[in-house]
This record gives C-alpha cells, sequence and structure tokens, in this order.
C-alpha cells in the first residue's frame, strides 16, 4: 500500500502563509505560490482558527541561547557554579537549577537545553472567559440571539463601564470560538455568527462585482445631495431584493442616519411588483423620515419614475459593480440571510414574522451609532419631528 508523503513547511514558509492569508489570499492561491497542494494549507490555518498566532518571545529574565553556551564552555573546564554565574552576572541558583533539569554537569549540552526550555515554555495561557462563567453564559445567550462579538463587547462596556471584570474584547469572543484548545465557548456557536466560517477569514478577502444593468433615467448616486453622504439628516434610504426560490422576494430598506431596517414582501421581481410594494411601505412613514432612496442596477426599479410620482421621493442609483456605494443595505442584506438562506422559500414567511426579524435587528446594538440601537436612534429622529 503506498502512502503520500507528509508535505511540511519552513518557518519563514509558514509566516508567509500567514501574511498571504491576513491579505485575503485563498488557500488555492497560496497553495499555488508553494506549488503544494491547497489541502496542505488548511491544517495549518485551521490550527488557530484562522487566527494568526502571535510570535512567540523569550522573557528577558530566561537564559538566553548565548549563556548556555557559556554554561557548557564552563562545565567543561570544571568551573563551579559560582564561578560561571559571576561571568553571566547570574544567581548561582540559577545556573544550578539551569544543570541540574538538563541532565547535570556529564550531559548538558547548550543547544538542547535551550530547545527544551522553548518547549516547556509553550503552555496555553487562560483567557478571562475560562474563568468568568456568568460572563461566559451571557455572551453565549447574545450570540444565540444573532448578535456579533463586536456588538456583544460594545454593548458590555456599555453595561458595565466601571467593571472590568465583566468586559472582555471583540477578539476574545472571536479566538475563544475559532481556538476551540480555549475550551470556553462551544463550536456551535459558530452558526451564529455572520458568517459560520470553520476558520476565520481576511476582511480583505476579495468579492464578486455586481452584474452591469441599464435603466432609463436612472439618476445617479453621484448626484445625491450632501446630506445624504454624510449621514447627518435622517430619511434617506437604501434599498435592495432578497431572493429565495420559487420566484420568493422581500425588499429590504434601511435608514442610512440610524440603519432602522424595514422588510416589505413582494409577489414578484417585476418592476410592477416592487414599486407597489415600495409604494405601500413608504405611506407608513411621516415625510420627514422618508426623503430619498438609494437601490442598485437592478431590473426591478425601472418604474422608479411612478415609484417618484408616487410618493415624491427621489430614487437613487449606484455605479455598476458598486454594491460598496449602499453598503448598509448590503450588510443588512448579509445579516437577513440568516433567517432566510439562499434556497428557502421566502413566500411562506407572513408579514408578523418579517416585522419580528427586521425587529430583531432593530433591537441589536450598532458600534457605528456608539452601541445603541437603530430603534432608539429613529425614535429620537421621531421625536424631533414633532
Amino acid at each position: 500500500m503506498k502512502y503520500r508523503t507528509r508535505t511540511s513547511y519552513t518557518d519563514q514558509q509558514k509566516s508567509e502563509m500567514w501574511d498571504r492569508w491576513q491579505r485575503g489570499d485563498s488557500m488555492g492561491s497560496i497553495g499555488r505560490h508553494f506549488n503544494r497542494a491547497s489541502s496542505s494549507i488548511f491544517p495549518h490555518l485551521v490550527r488557530t482558527g484562522g487566527i494568526r498566532p502571535a510570535d512567540r518571545a523569550r522573557s528577558q529574565c530566561a537564559l538566553s541561547l548565548i549563556e548556555r553556551e557559556v554554561i557548557s564552555r564552563g562545565l567543561v573546564t570544571k568551573q563551579s557554579f559560582r564561578l560561571i554565574a559571576q561571568n553571566l552576572n547570574r544567581s548561582p541558583s540559577t545556573i544550578s537549577r539551569e544543570v541540574r533539569r538538563n541532565g547535570g554537569r556529564q550531559a548538558y549540552r547548550a543547544t538542547p537545553s535551550d530547545q527544551r526550555a522553548w518547549d516547556c515554555a509553550a503552555r496555553p495561557k487562560l483567557c478571562k472567559l475560562s474563568f468568568n462563567d456568568p460572563l461566559c453564559h451571557l455572551i453565549a445567550r447574545k450570540l444565540r440571539r444573532k448578535w456579533s462579538p463586536q456588538q456583544i463587547a460594545g454593548w458590555l462596556k456599555r453595561r458595565y463601564p466601571d467593571e472590568e471584570q465583566n468586559r472582555v474584547s471583540h477578539e476574545t469572543i472571536y479566538r475563544s470560538l475559532y481556538v476551540q484548545t480555549r475550551g470556553v465557548l462551544k463550536k456551535e456557536l459558530q452558526e451564529c455568527l455572520r458568517s459560520p466560517r470553520a476558520i476565520r477569514r481576511s476582511r480583505h478577502a476579495t468579492q464578486k462585482g455586481l452584474e452591469l444593468r441599464k435603466i432609463k433615467n436612472a439618476v445617479s448616486i453621484s448626484e445625491r445631495p450632501a446630506e445624504v453622504e454624510d449621514r447627518a439628516v435622517p430619511g434617506h434610504w437604501e434599498g435592495d431584493l432578497i431572493a429565495g426560490s420559487n420566484n420568493s422576494y422581500i425588499a429590504t430598506l434601511v435608514e442610512r442616519h440610524s440603519r432602522f431596517v424595514m422588510l416589505a414582501k413582494v409577489t414578484n421581481k417585476d418592476t410592477q411588483s416592487v414599486t407597489t410594494a415600495l409604494i405601500k411601505q413608504a405611506r407608513k412613514l411621516p415625510r420627514e423620515l422618508y426623503k430619498s432612496l438609494t437601490w442598485d442596477r437592478g431590473s426591478e426599479m425601472a418604474g422608479h419614475r411612478k415609484f417618484t410620482v408616487a410618493t415624491n421621493i427621489d430614487v437613487y442609483f449606484c455605479d455598476p459593480q458598486s454594491p460598496w456605494q449602499r453598503g448598509s443595505n448590503e450588510n443588512t442584506n448579509r445579516l437577513l440571510r440568516r433567517c432566510f438562506p439562499k434556497g428557502t422559500d421566502i413566500s411562506g414567511f407572513s408579514h408578523a414574522k418579517l416585522s419580528a426579524v427586521a425587529r430583531q435587528l432593530n433591537e441589536r446594538p450598532r458600534k457605528t451609532l456608539q452601541y445603541h440601537t437603530p430603534a432608539e436612534k429613529l425614535e429620537a429622529c421621531v421625536a424631533a419631528t414633532h
């Protein structure tokens, strides 16, 4: 029986592997760079959940390899521990313990002793969550409610401003999820994250652009007023469709100032159905809270003129292949995909269910709102209009 040879990487190659992974390269491209199979990259990355391990550093109090060489030469020339310690400006007990734990005067060697010191120092440090069960259970509950680690960390900072023991960074939560050797948060909680991947991906990983579509009399996003760009004034929305199986769709609307979310059920993707649903949704809000709508280049908004005439709301269109120009809506759609996965028949969800999903998003704290919720932010806007 023929066995495959094990693929090994040098420390320098591993460092370059992590550099490329952090830049957003795929495992396939990293493997091609080393002329290896991509399957040989995964075991090295998954060991720490896709999170680059910290570079190891020697303590200033520890003996260095050069000092161990001096000890080894001193033992060969029959020097006493006290004399060796005097030459190294160390305590005699330090030299005595070093020699005793590494074979004694006859068997002591500098290089194996130094390597043993590195191996013995590689013990995992307990993270903050490992000795705070109440905080660990609280974080698990928030994760199950679809809060992101960053939202949880920001909320904890607001909730416990003077209690350091009840606060953790979002990076600690991510590491507790992806580095399972910590044994703190269960691996199943990864499914509660926005992107339930096996390992953590770099934020620089590329995404595919949108398909180019042409719409008659489309007003470009570059013509939007300045007040829309800086998000200082409420009432400017971003919109898109989420598609399901069996020709089912939901219109998603996000207010740029407060990040408040509204969902509208759409019977079909044709422009008549979409504009009718958007007109009905627009009439639920005061005029001061619905002034403009930014959409992508989807053909479902070909009837944008009809929408504008019926609601007096201006419609602006993103540039082709530029989904980042309506980033709040794109971000929200990714969140909604956890409730409406691809391939799900969305037509089976009632208006009450859609409202419940929107409420869940609107009651989550947001970092960009200083960890206030979109519902709180919009409520303040409504109060200001009266």
